[in-house]
């Protein structure tokens, strides 16, 4: 059966010589595998050049029972990049976003909100002229609200800590694990928690600081996602923006 997709690229894979498996996250179908064929031409229906992190692709696929990985009958690019490709910060967001991605998109069903989130967050960043240096942050908050694990933010009094394991305030310290915020990180929270894209470029953070919120977010995904790894690209952002 074909079928028409719009799909959002997480990863490729090298698969033996002339080919290459790629991960999409899809509008229909959410997270899908598709074998793609290395062309020895350039007039291929399918150019795996397209399909570089983050793309936002239309497909023609081919849908068999049973199948685990697809085939791409038709691919081209939905909305073109227009400063991704020749910004670094950027492309440095796109690189841990789609690594991030990558560990934490495991649903093969249909998810159309998550799918519509990640594609105005991605055109968002490209289109972004100066003050994104917090996107990323804003991103992964927002995220978890579409994977079931948006954390409560609500009830907060002066001298609580956050708790990650149990993702709210409590009054008390933990005393059964160590995952938890300081009184002082936990007193930043609540603000914290009103950030989005539209108002990102007024929150002015050190490095320090954003450094900090990158970590604390991560652990927070470790802790609620099963098996999520330490992230490779996650020292790059660390060290990137002043």
């Amino acid at each position: 059966m074909q079928q028409t997709t719009r799909g959002i690229v997480l990863r490729t894979i090298k698969y033996k010589d002339s080919s290459l498996i790629a991960d999409v996250y899809t509008d229909v179908r959410g997270r899908c595998q598709f074998m793609l064929r290395v062309p020895k031409t350039g007039r291929a229906r399918v150019l795996p050049v397209l399909f570089q992190p983050l793309a936002m692709l239309e497909m023609e696929i081919d849908v068999r029972p049973h199948a685990t990985i697809y085939k791409v009958l038709e691919a081209k690019t939905l909305t073109p990049f227009s400063d991704i490709p020749f910004n670094p910060y950027k492309q440095a967001i796109v690189i841990f976003l789609s690594e991030f991605l990558t560990r934490a998109l495991r649903e093969e069903e249909q998810d159309l909100p998550l799918f519509e989130y990640l594609r105005h967050s991605i055109s968002f960043l490209d289109g972004a002229v100066q003050g994104f240096s917090n996107f990323h942050i804003v991103f992964l908050l927002r995220l978890t609200r579409f994977l079931g694990i948006y954390p409560n933010f609500e009830n907060y009094h002066e001298g609580d800590f956050f708790d990650l394991l149990n993702a709210s305030f409590v009054s008390l310290q933990p005393q059964t694990h160590p995952h938890y915020l300081s009184v002082l990180e936990s007193s930043y929270v609540p603000q914290l928690s009103r950030i989005n894209f539209e108002t990102m470029h007024l929150f002015h953070f050190s490095r320090a600081e954003r450094s900090r919120m990158l970590t604390v977010l991560n652990d927070f995904y470790r802790l609620h996602l099963p098996d999520f790894p330490e992230l490779k690209s996650l020292q790059v952002l660390h060290e990137l923006f002043d």
